[in-house]
């Protein structure tokens, strides 16, 4: 019965892999050229990354639309004999790398959850610049979002209970985190910009390692509260129930805006300060 329900669960996956090759290869820079990854240094400023972030403010709101279709089925997330894991994270590993041998990974704007896992490209780089600080652009701080994702977003925006559909929901997961993942890891390029425009803003914090001082260069409030109330509003367009019948979905969402504001509040925010935090500590090496 065991192997009968892994040989389903694994056709099931590869199908959704087929998917994910697809959608990879409409990031990998081989064939469309990525939106950061190979930008030239001309090119790095933050008006551009600004129309970059809000965008990405979408792709998150909708893969947490699609998420919310299906309840929290937490069966998927417990470990499984003989799969050194969960099938959620089986699922991801298997995703992640049929995707890297198409090259979404040679992007310096994704990070994989499993980077350990990953099998090298079958196709040839494309011609990049590197724009980012070589150790800078390593860190990875997946571990925390999925983190963060399992552990308190997830109950925020499933209802209990479990329907048995774990390879669509654990593509929908995929989904979430990954636009979840790039949207915080852009913090690196937000600290290069920052740290090109202004070095001597920066340099005396980093030669000392001042970590509470460059989070304080890097806040403006105003901006985070202005980004909180703009996704919030995005999500009850997003999000709403529409009917024909006036008046009858009202204040019904699929997925509760203020949710969505308290993601970005209390969790992509903050994550995405402290990846620029790291990204600077590391820039005079």
């Amino acid at each position: 019965m065991a192997a009968k329900f892994m040989c389903l669960f694994f056709v099931v996956t590869f199908s959704w892999g087929i998917v994910g090759f697809s959608a990879a290869i409409g990031n990998t820079p081989v064939f469309n050229v990525s939106e950061m990854g190979n930008f030239s240094d001309d090119m790095l400023n933050l008006d551009t990354l600004r129309k970059i972030l809000v965008r990405e403010e979408d792709t998150i709101i909708f893969s947490l639309i699609e998420r919310a279709k299906y309840p929290m089925n937490s069966r998927m997330y417990d470990e499984r004999p003989g799969l050194s894991g969960s099938l959620f994270e089986f699922f991801v590993k298997e995703s992640e790398a049929v995707q890297a041998k198409v090259g979404r990974y040679s992007s310096a704007e994704e990070n994989a959850f499993f980077p350990d896992n990953l099998p090298p490209p079958l196709l040839p780089p494309g011609d990049s610049q590197q724009v980012l600080h070589p150790r800078g652009a390593s860190i990875n701080i997946n571990g925390q979002i999925m983190n963060m994702y399992r552990k308190q977003l997830l109950p925020l925006i499933t209802s209990d209970g479990d329907d048995g559909s774990y390879a669509i929901t654990a593509a929908r997961d995929l989904d979430c985190l990954q636009a979840l993942s790039k949207r915080i890891h852009l913090g690196k390029f937000v600290a290069e910009i920052k740290f090109r425009e202004s070095p001597e803003n920066y340099t005396r914090a980093i030669r000392v390692q001042d970590k509470d001082a460059l989070m304080k260069l890097l806040t403006f409030e105003s901006v985070e509260e202005m980004i909180k109330k703009r996704v919030e509003k995005k999500a009850m367009v997003f999000a709403q129930d529409v009917d024909l019948k006036e008046n009858d979905n009202v204040g019904k969402y699929k997925v509760n805006p203020s949710v969505v504001s308290r993601l970005y509040g209390e969790w992509v925010i903050p994550l995405t300060k402290f990846v620029e935090v790291e990204y600077l500590l590391c820039r005079l090496d």
